[in-house]
């Protein structure tokens, strides 16, 4: 590289108890360049990025911005000296608005008063120019996954950040939003910006960046120009072996499982976030869910998990009247897969054995006279880590210890360790590595071939295309006619995303 060190990482390891999360890593980077940073889940990136921005203390090495060491553990003297993180787990006040989440920090406490004016002028400017469009005045509580993401990466830009560490940026963005945003990271890097780019899809990391760096077990194993590499080479460091891509046979679907007869959902004001949604899921098939976010998938995610109720319409399982809340929804056997496994999957201050056996607790297999078995708990926990891969301390670790993905993880094993007839899959391949993700899809697959019916509510096309039976699309809360997977092109789901009716995607094609 010729152009001038922006940022340097020296030789940084970081344990946690036995677990050694960074071994004597080392990095560059460079001015207008874009660095991505890949691995597998529990590779070591989100702490070696912690590190950099100060939210963990090296136990050896040294940071260096711009010439000058950075102090460990310090976050501020990382965003005065210019570097600003995308965070993989939101950082919001939920009850503060979305201008008050971006101004939060910006100015110290014997300052004089904040022009919010000014404030909201700068932040609907980067909003528009970056296409980040996001109501400033709404409450972040409020906001949908992706509206959320995009407050992030306005926080950061408002900042006038010269290095930015984005953090599975495109998690929860749909493929017009990903390349909007790539638009505006070219736009940022020709000024002079760098970009460090954690992503586990490898199609964009191919498309943005400039230079690829591979951890595996807390090591670099891999270095390489982006042009000079592949995706399958990338994935194959990245796992250290090759990755063979799961395929759908063709099965006949069988009896209706789960059925939605004119179901609607209001908010508090009377609105339809649904409106008169039918939707039938059939034996050994996956009925895919398409749709930019905030469209009215979590209302429909939230019906299956008990946290809703329709305000009109009917829903049945197996035939028979279901009235949702979480007790019936786990009562009747639907497995369940969130979005958000910080929020709503996983309970943080809990242990992994407490938080895999939370839904199952006062069955047969966890209690014997009222009493909790205990070792049998244990063992369970420890299967499903060995079963699913979950980098962790042991069964007794705290679940906010753990990466993203590997609580994704748990959040899997709770559900496919009960062999459902109906699954919710929320986004569940969202934060997982390459590896990972292969092998949520063979266990969809395998609940597919063994009779259950799987609903994919996803935002990646590739993954609904490459699993589905049928696919539907959410549209302002309008659920379109189901498309077989042999009809279906991105050019009519596309169309049918954007809101145009189903004949003109046809039309189109």
């Amino acid at each position: 590289m010729s152009a001038a060190s922006v940022l340097e990482l020296k030789n940084i390891s970081k344990s946690f108890g036995p677990l050694l999360a960074n071994d004597s890593i080392s990095l560059r980077l460079a001015e207008g360049e874009v660095l991505a940073l890949l691995g597998e889940n529990g590779a070591g990136k989100t702490t070696l990025m912690n590190i950099l921005f100060g939210h963990y203390q090296a136990d050896t090495g040294s940071v260096s911005a711009f010439g000058q060491e950075l102090p460990p553990g310090k976050p501020r003297a990382a965003i005065q000296a210019g570097i600003g993180m995308v965070h993989q787990h939101f950082t919001l006040a939920d009850n503060l608005t979305v201008l008050e989440n971006v101004v939060l920090g910006t100015r110290p406490l014997w300052a004089g008063r904040l022009d919010l004016r000014s404030a909201l002028g700068k932040l609907e400017r980067l909003a528009k120019e970056y296409g980040l469009g996001v109501n400033p005045k709404a409450r972040v509580r409020d906001l949908s996954v992706g509206e959320r993401q995009r407050v992030e990466i306005l926080k950061t830009l408002y900042r006038d950040a010269r290095v930015l560490i984005m953090d599975e940026p495109t998690a929860v963005l749909t493929p017009p939003e990903v390349e909007t945003l790539f638009a505006t990271l070219r736009k940022l890097v020709a000024k002079g910006l760098s970009i460090i780019f954690i992503s586990h899809k490898l199609r964009e990391v191919m498309a943005i960046s400039d230079r690829v760096t591979v951890l595996r077990h807390g090591k670099v194993v891999m270095e390489s120009a982006t042009a000079e590499t592949t995706r399958e080479e990338l994935a194959e460091a990245m796992v250290g072996r090759a990755i063979p891509q799961p395929k759908r046979t063709p099965l006949e679907a069988g009896t209706t499982l789960l059925k939605f007869t004119g179901v609607s959902v209001y908010d508090s004001e009377g609105s339809a976030q649904l409106d008169a949604v039918d939707l039938e899921l059939k034996q050994c098939e996956i009925l895919g869910i398409a749709g930019v976010s905030g469209n009215g998938q979590g209302q429909l995610a939230d019906l299956l998990c008990g946290l809703m109720t329709p305000g009109n319409g009917t829903i049945e399982l197996k035939g028979e009247g279901l009235k949702p809340s979480p007790r019936e929804m786990i009562r009747r056997g639907i497995g369940r897969i969130v979005e958000d496994r910080n929020g709503t999957g996983l309970i943080g201050d809990l242990n992994i054995t407490e938080n895999l056996c939370s839904e199952q607790y006062r069955s047969k297999e966890f209690t014997h006279f009222g009493l909790r078995r205990f070792q049998r708990m244990r063992q369970h926990a420890e299967q499903v880590i060995k079963d699913y891969d979950v980098r962790c301390q042991g069964a007794g670790a705290t679940v906010r210890q753990l990466s993203g993905g590997n609580m994704q993880k748990l959040v899997l094993g709770r559900v496919f360790s009960q062999q459902p007839d109906v699954i919710l899959a929320h986004q569940p391949t969202w934060g997982l590595d390459v590896g990972a993700a292969a092998y949520v899809h063979d266990q969809l697959l395998a609940a597919r071939q063994r009779g259950a019916g799987v609903l994919l509510i996803s935002e990646d096309l590739d993954e609904l295309l490459q699993l589905c039976d049928r696919i539907q699309v959410l549209f302002h809360g309008q659920l379109s006619e189901s498309l077989a997977i042999e009809d279906v092109t991105l050019q009519k789901l596309g169309l049918l995303m954007s809101g145009q009716n189903q004949g003109s995607a046809t039309d189109a094609a």
